[in-house]
C-alpha cells in the first residue's frame, strides 16, 4: 500500500463505522457534541505528539505517510487518527446505548407477558 497505508486503515475505520450512524447512533447529526467530545482529547495528543518529534523521540516512516506536514512536523495522517478513530469509538459507544435501551424494553415487554 505504501505511503497511503495510514489513509486507507483511516477511511476503512470510517466505512466499517459508518452503518452504526445509519442504524441510529445520531454522532454525525450531532456535530457541537462531537466537537466537544473529541476536540480537546485530539488536541492534548497532538501536542505530546509535537513535543516527542521535536524532541527527537519519535517520528513517522516515509514509506507509511503521504508527506504531508501541518505545522510542527505533525503528519497529516496522525492529525487525522485522533479525530478519525475517537468518532469511530463515539459511534460505537453510542449504538451499544441504543441497542442496551431497546434490549432493556424488549425484557420489560416480555416480563410483563
Amino acid at each position: 500500500m505504501g505511503q497511503a497505508e495510514y489513509l486507507v486503515v483511516l477511511a476503512a475505520c470510517v466505512l466499517v463505522t459508518l452503518p452504526l450512524e445509519i442504524a441510529g447512533a445520531r454522532v454525525y447529526r450531532q456535530p457541537r457534541r462531537l466537537a466537544r467530545a473529541v476536540l480537546p482529547v485530539a488536541l492534548v495528543f497532538l501536542v505530546w505528539d509535537a513535543l516527542a518529534i521535536a524532541a527527537g523521540v519519535w517520528d513517522y516512516a516515509p514509506e507509511h505517510v503521504t508527506g504531508i506536514r501541518a505545522p510542527f512536523a505533525l503528519p497529516l495522517e496522525e492529525i487525522l487518527f485522533f479525530v478519525v478513530i475517537p468518532i469511530c469509538g463515539v459511534l460505537t459507544y453510542e449504538i451499544v446505548q441504543l441497542t442496551l435501551v431497546v434490549v432493556r424494553r424488549l425484557a420489560r415487554k416480555e416480563a410483563r407477558r
